[in-house]
């Protein structure tokens, strides 16, 4: 498969163009990649109004995906989750309707952020819920808000897979929502390479209109590259929409390294890198069932992610971090609860041994039996967009009971809100702050 972005800057660079344009360093090495970063000068295309390169590049990753459109993103999901949300208002605006989104619990908090700036009517959606991080939503939860059209959802938003690494069956969901006219929107963070793994594990094989992936997550990307993907199923009057909801939130100086990563990575694609995942995936599943027989208890997850629940072993997930990291090995996230790792094809098998060894040297201990507070039902008083756009003051967890939160109080990683702007504080979530060390957040000025 073709690579236009990166070959153009190839050929630009190697000609030592006198570089009277951005960026400052001229091509002159500082750091390394300086002589392959450029912006958008003639023949380079525009991101978001695309003709040239840019449009070919996306195009190629379109027909990787399978999906009716891709865009790129320089800025991760999060504004991809930003220009999703804009096109389910638009989505609405076409039915005559008010926008009106159901959500999964265990949205990253973009989507709040996004929700505050553009103010549709949220439904949160709670599912099997009994932790923060994880929320599975089923078609039989969602169908009784179809019940009556004028206040059924026009869009429904879930994650999956979520930061912990578990997966809902979409499937059944796309089909209630598009039996409704309504868009089914798939934050799909954590899993673009599903789609080139057996057994239609991706959102857009299940059926998702409007999906986001992190390629620098799971695929070899630098950070920052992403996609935005309109399904098959998605309505043909969003697509002309795409630039437009991409740059209403996007940097108008887009990082040209960024783009030239998410190109070359198509010719990976379309070569032998769908294998390396199989590979990788089943090398993975023999390091979990080996994890498993020595007495590991471990979350059912997406293939290439590991997450331990280590207190059936007396560890928490922050003291394994810290003893693996002791090893030099350095994991993805960690909480009292769990500890994930995340593995793809360029982690060496020589790592993986490493950590197995390291796993299977560590004493059994008595069990810890102190579970994770249960997260409370959803109170809220006012809009995210109300909430926002008040002045607020930060106080201690201990003074915040029944205060209105302004701001997200979870910070990155996860970034699972215990609380969402515009709700009150009760005791469940002051039991949760406690639990995950958060000493203060944001209120509302009384």
């Amino acid at each position: 498969m073709k690579t236009p972005i990166c070959d153009f800057v190839r050929e630009y660079s190697a000609g030592n163009p006198g570089r009277l344009h951005m960026p400052g360093h001229k091509g002159r090495a500082l750091l390394g990649p300086e002589p392959l970063d450029i912006t958008e000068i003639p023949g380079a295309d525009v991101l978001y109004a695309s003709g040239g390169i840019i449009r070919e590049s996306e195009e190629n990753a379109a027909s990787l995906f399978g999906s009716a459109r891709t865009v790129y993103s320089v800025e991760g999901s999060s504004l991809c989750i930003r220009a999703m949300l804009y096109l389910a208002q638009m989505h609405a605006a076409l039915q005559g309707k008010r926008p009106r989104i159901a959500a999964g619990r265990n949205a990253h908090r973009v989507f709040l952020d996004a929700a505050a700036l553009l103010d549709p009517e949220l439904v949160w959606l709670t599912g099997d819920r009994t932790e923060l991080l994880t929320c599975r939503i089923s078609a039989e939860e969602l169908e009784p808000l179809f019940s009556d059209p004028e206040t059924a959802p026009t869009a429904v938003y879930l994650t999956s897979p979520d930061y912990l690494g578990t997966c809902t069956d979409l499937r059944p969901v796309a089909e209630l929502c598009h039996s409704h006219g309504a868009l089914l929107l798939a934050d799909n963070a954590h899993g673009a390479y599903l789609r080139f793994l057996p057994g239609e594990l991706h959102p857009l094989q299940q059926g998702a209109d409007l999906c986001c992936d992190s390629a620098h997550k799971t695929l070899p990307v630098l950070t920052g590259g992403a996609y935005l993907h309109f399904g098959q199923s998605c309505p043909a009057e969003l697509l002309p929409m795409a630039e437009r909801a991409m740059a209403l939130f996007a940097s108008t100086s887009p990082s040209y390294l960024i783009l030239q990563s998410l190109d070359a990575v198509n010719a990976l694609l379309s070569g032998e890198y769908p294998q390396r995942l199989l590979e990788t995936a089943e090398r993975l599943r023999t390091l979990k069932t080996r994890l498993t027989a020595q007495g590991w208890r471990l979350a059912e997850t997406e293939p290439l992610k590991i997450t331990l629940l280590p207190k059936s072993k007396g560890y928490t997930g922050l003291e394994l971090a810290s003893l693996l990291a002791a090893e030099n090995l350095v994991c993805e996230f960690a909480d009292p609860d769990a500890l994930v790792l995340m593995i793809t094809p360029e982690t060496e098998p020589v790592i993986l041994k490493k950590l197995l060894d390291t796993l299977t040297r560590l004493e059994r201990r008595t069990p810890i039996t102190v579970r994770a507070p249960a997260p409370g039902a959803p109170n809220p008083v006012m809009s995210p967009k109300q909430a926002v756009m008040r002045p607020f003051e930060e106080i201690p967890i201990r003074e915040s009971l029944g205060r209105i939160l302004a701001g997200p109080s979870v910070s990155c990683p996860p970034a699972v809100p215990v609380v969402l702007c515009g709700e009150r504080i009760d005791e469940a979530a002051i039991r949760l702050f406690r639990y995950y060390g958060i000493q203060s957040c944001q209120v509302l000025k009384e």
